[in-house]
């Protein structure tokens, strides 16, 4: 009975996740706030992925099954729908969670940062060189310091990426992700 149940819960998380999606996009919302809660899906689902193909220095975690944080640090623009996607989740033997900042100096343990501050350069140089990804949309993120920035490109979500930032983190990101993004020194 329990061998069936465990073939069953990802399939009903699937699902769950599916109609959370249809569900948005039936709701009554005008045609720009309907694409900004896209956009924000789509740059959650981004989030999540990362963890898959990024590696941090072997420091970056207390023990071997401490938790992958993914962490927003001001307003969060995804709402529920991160938690929905990580819940159950893991990455390399680690179980991902979201936590949420509303200022730079609560943060303490985290892998994966979305910045959505006034003032990303701040909080950026208040990070320091931290084994985090730090990841924002903002336009002087990438010059900032930041790591991976979501640009919108002809209507769709673009990433770029500064090397020089991720090695700055002691960050290791896939060639994987690297052919998808535009990378910057």
């Amino acid at each position: 009975m329990s061998h069936c149940f465990l073939h069953i819960t990802p399939l009903l998380k699937a699902w769950r996740l599916k109609l959370l999606v249809l569900a948005l996009a039936l709701l009554p919302l005008s045609p720009e706030a309907q694409q900004q809660a896209n956009a924000a899906q789509i740059k959650a689902t981004f989030l999540y992925h990362f963890s898959s193909f990024v590696e941090w220095p072997p420091g970056s975690f207390a023990q071997k099954d401490s938790p992958l944080v993914i962490g927003v640090l001001g307003p969060d623009p995804f709402g529920s729908f991160l938690d929905e996607l990580v819940q159950g989740e893991k990455a390399n033997g680690h179980p991902i969670v979201v936590q949420r900042f509303s200022d730079v100096k609560d943060v303490r343990r985290c892998h994966i940062l979305f910045i959505n501050t006034a003032h990303p350069a701040e909080a950026i140089r208040a990070l320091g060189n931290r084994n985090i990804l730090l990841v924002g949309d903002s336009d002087n993120f990438i010059r900032s310091g930041g790591v991976i920035r979501f640009l919108l490109e002809k209507g769709k979500i673009r990433l770029e990426i500064n090397m020089s930032a991720a090695r700055r983190a002691n960050l290791n990101i896939s060639s994987k992700l690297l052919r998808v993004a535009k990378t910057v020194d």
